[in-house]
């Protein structure tokens, strides 16, 4: 933590941050909730100069390690939204992804949520296990719309290097017309706005990433970008300890630039500017809009189908 306040001292004058300059603040890795409050004092004391009045304070968190107490304290500090790594409320799928949480502690953790104070609630939901079938994934989206959230995250399990996956891919399954049911019906409550997110409450925290705008990275594995550059603490955590400011730089030429707001715009409500694309890339976009694959809307492109964003974007960049 120690450490942190000093990549954030660092990264306060790098960015040159003025008083009521940030929009928002994430406290990601999965497991902030099992870090005390009182450690995550100092932070809030050193920040709070630079955020606004009306600033969207976001925490991740277990459902069984955010206790009652600590969502209240986290409040307290700031915290106006938590999002829970619920993944899902069926006992076998929980154990399938090695999660420490049962179903009980991912319906209970929402509400002690709501009593401490914090306004915008969030859970995860997996999808695309061995095991899920449309009952499944239906008897937890049914449970997840009993609970005091205006916000869900779907995510596809995707088997990634380093993981205890790797051993057993098996425990994964992708089922396109599954991905396009569960997607669906989670719509019948919660609009979408990204390929993975749905919210009466959109996060703008998540907005701010795909609208490209700049955000500083704190802490080992965090990843921050400035204009044209992003810097990369160390990702290993006693690497960052012994020198939080060893933090690598990679320069992003505008072609690589262009190609991340397309993705980013195509997958999500934010759109892409047709003025970003050269005259061959408009054309392109044109024949999407005529076969229907692209709306636009004032000089700006629409992707009606987030799971294709990634095969427009390639036909699209030629």
């Amino acid at each position: 933590m120690k450490a942190i306040l000093q990549q954030l001292d660092f990264e306060l004058e790098r960015f040159q941050a003025a008083p009521e300059s940030i929009e928002t603040l994430f406290i990601g890795g999965g497991t902030p909730s099992t870090v005390s409050a009182e450690l995550y004092a100092p932070f809030f004391e050193k920040i709070k100069p630079f955020l606004r009045n009306d600033a969207e304070i976001t925490t991740e968190a277990n459902p069984n390690s955010a206790t009652p107490k600590w969502l209240r304290e986290m409040h307290t500090l700031g915290v106006n939204r938590v999002s829970f790594g619920v993944q899902s409320f069926h006992e076998e799928k929980l154990r399938l992804l090695g999660r420490n949480h049962n179903s009980t502690q991912a319906i209970e953790a929402p509400f002690h949520a709501k009593e401490a104070g914090i306004e915008n609630i969030s859970i995860d939901l997996i999808y695309g296990t061995q095991i899920d079938t449309k009952t499944l994934l239906y008897e937890d989206l049914q449970q997840a719309f009993n609970l005091p959230i205006n916000h869900l995250s779907a995510y596809s399990l995707t088997i990634e290097e380093g993981t205890k996956f790797l051993e057993t891919p098996e425990v994964s399954r992708d089922d396109e017309n599954l991905a396009y049911w569960f997607t669906q019906k989670i719509q019948t409550k919660l609009p979408q706005y990204e390929i993975s997110n749905f919210g009466t409450y959109q996060s703008r925290h998540n907005l701010g990433y795909w609208e490209y705008k700049n955000y500083m990275g704190i802490g080992s594995g965090a990843v921050g970008f400035l204009t044209n550059k992003r810097f990369y603490p160390a990702n290993s955590v006693e690497a960052y300890i012994d020198n939080p400011l060893a933090i690598e730089e990679e320069l992003l030429d505008t072609s690589a630039i262009k190609s991340e707001k397309v993705l980013l715009g195509l997958r999500s409500k934010v759109g892409v500017s047709m003025d970003l694309l050269d005259q061959n890339e408009q054309n392109r976009a044109k024949d999407l809009i005529e076969a229907g694959k692209l709306h636009v809307k004032a000089n700006r492109l629409y992707n009606p189908n987030y799971f294709l964003s990634d095969e427009i974007a390639l036909y699209l960049l030629g």
